[in-house]
């Protein structure tokens, strides 16, 4: 097949371009602003295409395009109102519909889970006050559903997302490992009300590959929306299996209640932004269906923390 992949320079983007180098046969044209910044080994088999150019102007290519039999959208711009529009809603878009109808077999959107509630339905807060990543993936996802080719799209919603290493760029959440044994000696004296869920970028890549090669062979009840984590985990239990690891001792804790916590944020005029002061109040971003490898039979790298920490080499 011919897969036209988006993204490719980030750190999801570097794990499914190297799975999908090194397991596969197909015919990859990878679209990226800077070449130099890819790490992965591009020379490694035939059939890798190096395509230098910037998703605004995605129209050019779409003779390209319209020979194209799987296409995989994972790049994203996180900030500025008018560029985050620009690529993450118009570029898309654009894409999709210069994708041919006949020869495009399967879509791969990446959105993100912080769009979504509880119970995976669009979370009305997100496209209201949501940052400007946030807000342009809302408004993308609610046009996708008047394309032609929305039947052909599978959206998947990564939730939090670690990943990186000598070979790869680090995501923003393990670009902060490192600092984890420091910043623990302060936060295992305390409990607070949180869950979430998450997932590391190599278990993301595995997902979208088995999609690649058997998305056409999912039958009419398969859900196309797919939520990218693993089992979800409260704040404390965080903090137990980070200790645990570390081998730091939890003599007592302080709880933290959200109410003495919006108390703070008063008296000290505390400055926060709309939707940080949404999700602070939040608290529980966890979904009702999600999945991993594991729902796919497959072998996860990172099933659980402890395996996340030891496969970021957090010091002890």
């Amino acid at each position: 097949m011919r897969i036209f992949v988006t993204g490719s320079s980030g750190c999801i983007g570097h794990y499914i371009a190297d799975l999908l180098i090194k397991n596969t046969n197909h015919e990859l044209f990878l679209l990226v602003r800077n070449p130099n910044k890819l790490k992965f080994d591009y020379n490694y088999r035939e059939g890798i295409n190096i395509i230098q150019g910037d998703l605004s102007q995605i129209l050019e290519y779409k003779d390209l395009l319209s020979t194209i039999n799987i296409a995989i959208l994972a790049a994203t711009c996180w900030g500025g109102e008018k560029e985050s529009y620009q690529i993450n809603v118009e570029a898309n878009i654009n894409l999709i519909n210069s994708l041919n109808k006949d020869n495009c077999q399967q879509i791969i959107y990446f959105s993100t889970a912080s769009i979504l509630g509880q119970n995976n339905q669009l979370l009305t807060e997100a496209g209201e006050i949501g940052t400007d990543y946030i807000r342009t993936k809302y408004q993308c996802f609610t046009q996708l559903s008047a394309l032609e080719l929305y039947p052909k799209i599978i959206t998947v919603y990564p939730t939090l997302v670690f990943g990186g290493d000598e070979n790869k760029p680090y995501s923003h959440l393990s670009g902060g490992l490192k600092d984890l044994p420091k910043l623990m000696n302060l936060i295992r004296w305390f409990q607070a009300d949180g869950s979430f869920h998450f997932l590391h970028a190599y278990d993301i890549a595995t997902v979208i590959v088995y999609l690649v090669e058997n998305g056409n062979n999912l039958d009419d009840s398969f859900d196309k929306k797919l939520v990218l984590g693993n089992q979800p985990l409260t704040v404390n239990q965080v903090i137990k299996e980070i200790c645990n690891y570390l081998d730091k001792k939890i003599y007592f804790q302080i709880p933290l209640p959200i109410w003495l916590a919006n108390i703070f944020i008063k008296v000290f005029n505390i400055q926060m932004a709309e939707w940080d002061y949404f999700c602070f109040n939040y608290r529980h971003f966890i979904y009702s269906k999600f999945v991993n490898p594991s729902t796919f039979n497959l072998e996860s790298y990172a099933p659980n923390l402890t395996k996340l920490l030891e496969v970021s080499q957090v010091p002890k």
